[in-house]
């Protein structure tokens, strides 16, 4: 038996595919908002930018490029074979974009009193990758 194999009989875990150069280039200091108009499927560059956006007191703008984040990545999630539900391991750093998206949605719902959102996308994060969850709370 594999280590990795699941026993529990649900959905295996995604692997979104590598896409190193904004990870590089925002690890250089590049500007998120360069790095969004130069690949604008990456949810990385858009959960920097609501991060950015947050932590200075922007947090309608936060909201707005978490949700573009979210949906970049779950079109990726899709495209991998996602069919909805399903872990998506933090473990897997091409993964980490969309999770990061996804709680930067959360966090920015919850800001402005869109407390349904706040709790589904609370929920997703934690059913997808308890790791996340913890690790980005």
């Amino acid at each position: 038996m594999s280590i990795h194999e699941n026993l529990l009989g649900g959905p295996p875990p995604t692997h979104l595919p590598d896409d190193p150069e904004p990870r590089e280039l925002l690890a250089a200091g590049t500007d998120p908002a360069e790095v969004a108009a130069r690949y604008p499927a990456s949810s990385l560059a858009w959960a920097q930018l609501a991060d950015d956006a947050f932590q200075a007191g922007r947090t309608v703008e936060s909201y707005a490029y978490a949700r573009t984040g979210y949906h970049r990545g779950l079109d990726a999630l899709r495209r991998s074979g996602w069919k909805g539900h399903g872990p998506v391991p933090f473990e897997h750093e091409p993964n980490r974009g969309f999770l990061r998206a996804l709680h930067a949605l959360a966090r920015a719902a919850g800001e402005i009193g869109e407390d349904e959102e706040h709790e589904r996308c609370t929920q997703f994060l934690k059913d997808s990758s308890p790791t996340a969850a913890a690790t980005l709370s």
